[in-house]
């Protein structure tokens, strides 16, 4: 791996990965945990659960990184009882060293970040018996699936980092992804984000985010 990755301590304790290349957080330094419960799990996973009561959920995540939104969304699945599937597509998997030092599991009272880490890519893994695991080693431009989803967490670095995955191409290929009424989270609510959301077919709601991050977005496929 060429990327260094280093572990880095947030504002609410819980810890967040840093990329050396970009230097940039894979979470919000003012709270990893707070981030990803308000963003993919309460404008994301919950709102899901309630659309599509009566399917497991196929949910697709752009970064798997430090696998905070798998582990959140797995807690979820088994406190709900509900089936889900989670695909998730990264380019460069970060190394145990890294993972193996993340707190996620102690602040969760959970245990299973290890095994989201140590599953083995491109093959479909059962991590208990409401969550599957399907990790593909990719770049979006690249990826392609057969699948259709209820529910993306686009989770990617910046649009300054990374502004290629932030443009109206790129979402309209995650638009048609989605089933209809399915839905798309992330943490950037900017003007080019949006305008690019709305090129791509989809119905773009703001909403107010975590401590220190006036609005997200969420966006809709109609």
């Amino acid at each position: 791996m060429s990327t260094t990755i280093r572990v880095a301590m947030t504002a609410d304790g819980s810890h967040t990965l840093v990329n050396g290349d970009f230097e940039k957080s894979y979470h919000s330094v003012y709270g990893a945990l707070q981030e990803s419960q308000r963003v993919y799990i309460e404008l994301g996973l919950l709102p899901a659960f309630e659309r599509f009561p009566a399917n497991p959920i196929t949910l697709f995540e752009m970064g798997f990184g430090s696998g905070l939104n798998a582990l959140l969304t797995l807690r979820e699945a088994e406190q709900h009882q509900r089936p889900v599937h989670y695909v998730a597509i990264d380019t460069d998997p970060v190394p145990s060293s890294e993972t193996q030092q993340l707190n996620f599991d102690q602040l969760l009272g959970t245990h299973h970040l290890d095994a989201l880490h140590e599953a083995p890519w491109n093959t479909v893994v059962a991590i208990t018996p409401y969550f599957t695991l399907e990790k593909r080693q990719s770049r979006l431009q690249d990826f392609d699936t057969d699948q259709r989803f209820h529910l993306v967490y686009f989770d990617a670095f910046s649009p300054t980092s990374q502004p290629e995955l932030w443009e109206a191409d790129m979402f309209g290929k995650l638009a048609g992804f989605l089933l209809p009424g399915g839905l798309l989270t992330t943490y950037c609510s900017k003007s080019v984000v949006q305008r690019a959301m709305r090129t791509a077919g989809l119905t773009v709601e703001k909403h107010s985010g975590p401590h220190y991050k006036r609005n997200v977005l969420r966006a809709v496929k109609s």
